[in-house]
Order: C-alpha cells, then sequence, then structure tokens
C-alpha cells in the first residue's frame, strides 16, 4: 500500500477532512476577530464584553456556528456508518455532498452571497439525509 491509498471507507476518510475543515474554520474565524480587535484581544484573558465584529469577521463567526451545528451530525452518521459495516452506496455519496458543500458554503457565506447559500446549505442537508437512510 503506497503512502496515499486508503483502507479507510469513504465515510471515514471524509470525517478526516471534515476535521480539517473545522480547522480551517476556527483559524479563518480568528484570524479575522484578531484583524478587528487587535493582538492584545487575542494573546489576552478576554475578560468582559468584547467589542462587536464587524461584517467578515462577524460572518466567519457565523458560519462556524453553523459548521458546529451540523459536524456533530456528519460525525455521528459517518462512525455509525462504519462501526454498523453499512459504507459506501448513497451514504458515501452523501458524505462527500456534505463535505463538497461545506467547503462551498465557506466562501459564499464570507461574500455574502444570498440564495446561493442556502441552497448550498440544503444540499449539505441532503447529504447528511443520505446517509440516515443508508445508516437505517
Amino acid at each position: 500500500m503506497t503512502p496515499m491509498e486508503t483502507s479507510l471507507p469513504l465515510e471515514l476518510v471524509v470525517l478526516g477532512w471534515s476535521v480539517v475543515l473545522l480547522f480551517v474554520h476556527i483559524a479563518l474565524q480568528g484570524q479575522l476577530a484578531t484583524r478587528e480587535r487587535g493582538t492584545g484581544w487575542n494573546a489576552g484573558p478576554r475578560d468582559g464584553a468584547a467589542q462587536p465584529l464587524g461584517k467578515f469577521a462577524g460572518r466567519a463567526e457565523r458560519a462556524l456556528k453553523n459548521y458546529q451545528e451540523t459536524f456533530p451530525a456528519f460525525a455521528a452518521l459517518a462512525l455509525g456508518l462504519a462501526v454498523a459495516d453499512r459504507t459506501g452506496g448513497i451514504g458515501a455519496a452523501g458524505a462527500a455532498l456534505w463535505l463538497a458543500a461545506r467547503v462551498a458554503y465557506v466562501p459564499l457565506y464570507l461574500f455574502g452571497v444570498p440564495y446561493l447559500r442556502s441552497l448550498v446549505w440544503l444540499a449539505s442537508a441532503a447529504g447528511l439525509v443520505m446517509m440516515l437512510v443508508r445508516f437505517l
């Protein structure tokens, strides 16, 4: 087996990449908030009320929160499919759709693209439903 090969089911590979995307969300939100609030805020104890975030940092924070809302369901379904030995098929397609939609969602949210952003979110939800159908 070469270093690029994997014997993991697609759902678990996507789970790994979804954690990478979580780190990207956190880093992006942190960098944009630090740019607005300053390194003193970032390095300090952050006691008291923080100044409101501006447009891009606020959007990055909301996109992160939105990701955190669906990530537990995705992780549970990916692990459930693997444990139940029900990987592949519509579940694998759903996992791939969920991740692709979640990646596309980030710039759409940051740049305030209406309607298309909502459609992309619906696509990610459809990916979760596909995984659920395979699981049940």
